[in-house]
């Protein structure tokens, strides 16, 4: 039986009443308690906090591109110098010659989230954006996107010491080395990995370039007297030839130089891998063996590859190299003329463009920075 004075209970324990405001009779809302309003808040907080973890997991095939460091190749990096010549005459300079770089994201490496790619599409001016197999062919792992890299920037510094030595007058012995045969070369059974040519159709081999010349003048599919040392020996062969793309004969092999260099040059470039510092390199260690400074005492930046018959070649992502050359001070930019269309219209205000083919083209460039020319270059338009 229930007691009258224990009505709104239940199993003989009081329930709580709502408190009341003794002066209003109003009822006062506990603390603890939470509005529809305040709930829905926190669902749509715990939502939104989802979908922003979601869009930076979820990667799409983009590459993005920005502006990167800039890196002076007669300064140092740590408390090393960039280049290192042992064993040579050195002479001071000053100025900088800027070897430029391009932060990119996307690829097995560095994937690009949603969140990623949508800050840079919409918030960023300096970006630009690509389909990832303009850069990654699929399948690619980040292994080999590195392996190539270290290889590319490797082989440009090697081009680089080669081109500016004989450029500052310095003998540099070269010889050539087959690689590899191709499947199905005309040269199988004659030629073999590690053969080093030393005469080509009674022409002395000195260079790649003195392979090319005279295999220009040969006919597709006819023989050609080869001297080459196989280890210790020498051999004399008639190697046949074929026809390669454009109709040139081709011995179907891969060919590699191998160079004796008189001293030692180290480049401590840091964490950059690529081929594109080869044109500042070579400047660089241009301007250590030679009297003077080249630039003037200007700072001058710029990219390119290298070649060894001393060609600039072209490289990736001009535009965000300007940018970062024009932030970091250069009032000049040195410019691979291949890039020249995709610099056009995008010359930051400020920066003298200079187009060059040649490192011939950028010491011609150079003498008239260092004499005090500003204007009067070839540029990019």
């Amino acid at each position: 039986m229930t007691d009258a004075n224990e009505q709104g209970t239940t199993g003989g324990v009081q329930a709580p009443n709502p408190a009341v405001d003794l002066k209003t009779g109003n009822r006062i809302k506990s603390k603890n308690s939470m509005s529809g309003r305040n709930i829905g808040l926190l669902i749509a907080g715990v939502v939104l906090v989802i979908a922003i973890a979601a869009l930076n997991l979820i990667h799409v095939p983009k590459v993005i591109m920005r502006p990167g460091p800039v890196t002076n190749t007669l300064g140092k990096t740590g408390d090393k110098p960039v280049i290192e010549v042992k064993g040579a005459k050195t002479y001071p300079t000053s100025g900088t010659l800027d070897f430029t770089t391009v932060s990119m994201a996307g690829g097995p490496q560095y994937p690009v989230s949603v969140m990623e790619w949508l800050r840079a599409k919409y918030l960023e001016n300096d970006a630009e954006i690509y389909p990832e197999d303009v850069w990654f062919p699929k399948g690619v792992t980040s292994q080999q996107v590195q392996q190539q890299s270290t290889a590319e920037m490797t082989n440009s510094q090697q081009t680089a010491e080669v081109v500016a030595m004989r450029a500052a007058g310095v003998t540099v012995p070269e010889s050539v080395k087959v690689v590899q045969l191709q499947p199905g070369a005309a040269a199988e059974g004659k030629l073999k990995a590690n053969d080093v040519l030393t005469e080509l159709n009674g022409q002395k081999v000195t260079s790649l370039q003195s392979v090319s010349a005279v295999m220009a003048k040969v006919k597709a599919g006819t023989t050609v007297p080869v001297t080459i040392k196989r280890g210790s020996q020498t051999l004399h062969l008639q190697v046949p030839t074929s026809a390669g793309d454009g109709g040139h004969a081709v011995f179907g092999i891969a060919i590699s130089p191998s160079y004796k260099f008189p001293y030692e040059v180290k480049v401590n470039a840091g964490d950059v891998g690529g081929p594109s510092a080869g044109t500042m390199f070579t400047l660089a260690i241009y301007d250590l063996l030679t009297p003077g400074a080249l630039t003037g005492g200007h700072q001058v930046a710029g990219t390119g590859t290298m070649s060894e018959d001393g060609t600039v070649g072209p490289i990736g992502g001009i535009r965000q190299k300007m940018l970062g050359a024009k932030r970091a001070g250069a009032k000049f930019f040195l410019a691979p003329n291949s890039d020249c269309s995709e610099a056009k219209g995008h010359v930051p205000s400020g920066l003298t463009v200079i187009k060059i083919n040649s490192l011939k083209d950028a010491l011609a460039a150079l003498k008239k920075v260092a004499a005090g020319q500003t204007t009067g270059f070839t540029g990019c338009g």
